[in-house]
């Protein structure tokens, strides 16, 4: 079934301070797709091919090996208010030579950062996440994704955002050290990328004290996906009050039809109503987004007569 897949993440991974690069981030973001609470015992496979269908990308093997390797040395520094804790992803990585899959035993330690979320938890779309072609703005999308409800972040010092990002140690080095490299490379890029993306539309606000900027916040609105992913792997759920259709999708229908002035209440609520309305609203999403579909005004008409809520003019009197 084609849906898109929003996946949870724990607030103190969201927050936490590591450096993966976007190579990374995307295996990382495809385990916790398929994290089940069932399967605890920490072993999962990455079937490459499902995740080159997901990003649209090729992955070399001698690119996956680097990338596992550097994982299972790069650390979270998680902090909450009872501990600090120094975490690794994995246990072991097993290369099935032959058949295009990664089986992974995660570390116990990192178990309860996965799996025992309760209601402190990051939700951010797996396909958005994915597309984002910057380290940065994949880590900002979620930062931004944890507050969405809010529709802005707290105010984050620079510094301590930078720790966040990588960008600073301990030792005081410093990458983007001027603010207007900060600002081309990581702000502006992640906010263009987030914008054109993702179900987010962000900008930033910098906070001088005295005559440099010290500060930073993120506002943030929610937007249709910039493109609904066709996922065709059944072993990545969604959940809904709708038999299958996911919370993600029933959200974006919402948005696309007020994006599209789509506003009778009875109308809506039909497209409300039927798993097959939204399925369709959102295939039809995807396809303008793509170009497979094509249309030039009145989308909103397009739509309800593809949807069969609406005659084609000149059929009104026929029958």
């Amino acid at each position: 079934m084609n849906q898109p897949v929003s996946i949870r993440q724990h607030n103190a991974i969201t927050t936490a301070r590591y450096e993966y690069s976007e190579l990374q981030l995307d295996i990382f973001f495809y385990l916790l797709s398929i994290l089940r609470k069932d399967k605890t015992d920490g072993v999962y496979e990455i079937v490459v091919k499902n995740l080159s269908a997901l990003t649209g990308k090729e992955y070399k093997y001698g690119y996956l090996k680097q990338a596992t390797e550097e994982m299972g040395s790069r650390m979270f520094e998680v902090s909450t208010p009872k501990s600090y804790e120094q975490l690794w992803m994995f246990q072991r990585v097993k290369y099935v030579i032959g058949e295009g899959r990664i089986e992974v035993r995660l570390s116990d330690d990192i178990k309860p950062y996965l799996f025992d979320l309760k209601d402190n938890f990051t939700s951010f779309e797996l396909y958005a996440a994915l597309r984002l072609g910057s380290k940065y703005a994949k880590r900002l999308y979620t930062l931004c994704s944890q507050w969405n409800d809010k529709g802005e972040t707290p105010v984050y010092k620079i510094p301590e955002l930078k720790k966040m990002l990588s960008l600073l140690d301990d030792k005081g080095n410093e990458q983007y050290k001027q603010i207007g490299e900060f600002k081309r490379f990581v702000l502006d890029e992640a906010k263009k990328q987030i914008n054109e993306h993702t179900d987010l539309q962000i900008d930033y606000v910098l906070y001088k004290r005295g005559r440099s900027f010290q500060s930073v916040s993120f506002t943030i609105k929610r937007q249709p996906l910039a493109i609904v992913l066709p996922v065709e792997d059944k072993s990545i759920k969604g959940g809904s009050a709708l038999a299958g259709v996911s919370d993600a999708q029933y959200q974006n229908t919402r948005l696309l039809l007020e994006k599209w002035s789509i506003k009778r209440t009875d109308v809506v609520n039909q497209i409300m109503n039927s798993a097959d309305l939204i399925q369709e609203v959102n295939k039809f999403a995807y396809e303008v987004q793509t170009g497979k579909v094509k249309v030039e005004r009145n989308i909103a008409g397009y739509l309800l007569i593809r949807l069969g809520l609406k005659q084609p003019k000149g059929k009104e009197k026929d029958a």
